[in-house]
């Protein structure tokens, strides 16, 4: 039932994820994390694995960038998400802890990704690799826990809390009205 009635918050958040991402910026600088935490800590870990999941492939597919690399973004990002579920479950929707949350879970993330994309798929050094993922590294940690602080509590307020924003709501608006 929830997803239903969520379909178009969850479609205006994907679509702002992925309108957010075309825009040029520095590498590694993306709201992913950042939006699938408000939505694992309203409706739990399954909405934030899914969202996550989703917001990655649907992106590489339209963008033309669909690789190897997708899956294991998707999956690790999917991981992340149902993990934010757990963290946030009883806290408050608060810019700290949010960017809390995405500190940790942006080294994480680096690490699993970061370090066997590099090795494994590109076969380079581990230490090239550790020395090349540390700036990528800092500006992911800059641009998630920025994105945590700002853009987390914005979405969670004033899209997934939103009645106006549910299914039925949209669809009584745009349906024309029975006579």
């Amino acid at each position: 039932m929830e997803n239903r009635k969520n379909f178009f918050k969850y479609l205006i958040s994907i679509l702002a994820v992925i309108a957010i991402r075309l825009i040029p910026h520095i590498p590694n600088v993306e709201p992913v994390m950042a939006s699938a935490m408000p939505w694992a800590k309203k409706y739990g870990s399954a909405f934030g694995m899914f969202f996550a999941f989703f917001s990655v492939i649907i992106f590489d597919i339209a963008t033309n960038t669909f690789g190897a690399w997708s899956w294991l973004t998707a999956v690790t990002y999917a991981a992340i998400g149902f993990c934010a579920g757990i963290w946030l479950k009883n806290k408050e929707n608060k810019p700290l802890n949010y960017v809390a949350y995405s500190f940790w879970a942006t080294i994480v993330y680096d690490l699993i990704t970061g370090l066997s994309v590099g090795v494994f798929m590109f076969h380079q050094s581990i230490v090239a690799t550790i020395y090349g993922q540390i700036p990528f590294t800092a500006m992911h940690l800059v641009g998630n826990m920025t994105f945590a602080a700002i853009f987390s509590p914005l979405l969670y307020s004033f899209v997934i809390e939103n009645k106006k924003l549910e299914t039925g709501s949209i669809l009584k608006n745009i349906l024309p009205k029975a006579a």
